[in-house]
């Protein structure tokens, strides 16, 4: 009875789990992100490389996936669609409190592994809001970085996450 349950125990599935909520086949070994371009109306000149660097600097410290130019077992690409600023809140007199920063991107993943994980075109849109009475340029730097950071988390998660 031991016996049996010890190779039980040995033997069958394993599902690798991280701090980081990856959960990526054993078989991955690499990872690539092309150079996402800011294909926006609007165009942030830092927008580009924050995007990419974020995106590529997530997967190589919260996988254990090694970076190659392209095509990796996890390749991401895409471009910036949107990237616009609205008023979101308006006083009793008409006058604007606060407008937002929405950024949207379009992501292509290949999962080379698991081809049924991969995607094509699918949007990740994130925000912030700020005081209207700054300009865009002014918050733009702060902002930024904040709004790439959400939408890398989702694309990290819908990427390397089974949930």
């Amino acid at each position: 009875m031991i016996v049996a349950a010890a190779v039980l125990a040995t033997s069958g599935c394993t599902v690798k789990y991280s701090l980081s909520g990856a959960s990526i086949p054993p078989d991955a070994k690499t990872f690539s992100v092309a150079y996402f371009p800011n294909n926006a109306p609007l165009v942030a000149p830092i927008l580009s490389a924050t995007l990419t660097d974020e995106l590529t600097q997530r997967f190589a410290t919260r996988t254990r996936l090694e970076q190659v130019p392209e095509a990796g077992d996890f390749a991401f690409e895409g471009e910036i669609v949107g990237y616009t600023s609205t008023t979101s809140a308006v006083s009793s007199g008409d006058y604007a409190l606060q407008n937002r920063l929405t950024i949207t991107v379009k992501v292509n993943f290949t999962n080379a592994i698991d081809d049924k994980a991969s995607f094509k075109g699918r949007s990740f849109s994130a925000y912030a809001d700020y005081d209207s009475t700054r300009l865009l340029t002014e918050v733009e730097s702060t902002l930024i970085p904040e709004i790439v950071d959400q939408i890398v988390t989702d694309i990290f998660q819908a990427a390397a996450s089974n949930w």
